[in-house]
């Protein structure tokens, strides 16, 4: 069975860091699409980053250039580097595994990869951003 479990949240300033990890244990697969999602109060669910098994990343347009999604598979761990952090980032933050690797451009860029295709999430890490 899949377990992913999230840690690094916190509570920051506006324009402070966090550095988010996930650690999956129980997937058997090698190659699959890991990312982050993100959800505030009484909005929907939204990605915000994702990552081939090849490091390959894609990210929302809010949270491009200063968020930055990496993977360790020799750690089965899946990181998420935000920096220069806004009240708006505040959300639940979490990770998830697809059972294919994330979906690429013509030219072999990396895509967002929409949440209906991952099968695997974890239960979420609060990040609080105050002005």
């Amino acid at each position: 069975q899949v377990q992913l479990a999230e840690s690094g949240g916190g509570s920051v300033q506006a324009g402070g860091s966090l550095r988010l990890s996930c650690v999956v244990s129980g997937y058997i697969r090698n190659n699959y699409c890991m990312g982050w999602f993100r959800q505030a109060p009484g909005k929907e669910r939204v990605g915000v980053a994702t990552i081939d098994s090849d490091g390959r990343p894609a990210y929302a347009a809010s949270v491009k250039g200063r968020f930055t999604i990496s993977r360790d598979n020799t750690k089965n761990t899946l990181y998420l580097q935000m920096n220069n952090l806004k009240p708006e980032d505040t959300a639940t933050y979490v990770c998830a595994a697809a059972e294919d690797d994330c979906m690429t451009d013509i030219q072999g860029l990396g895509l967002l990869t929409p949440g209906h295709l991952f099968h695997s999430w974890g239960q979420g890490t609060q990040v609080t951003v105050s002005s």
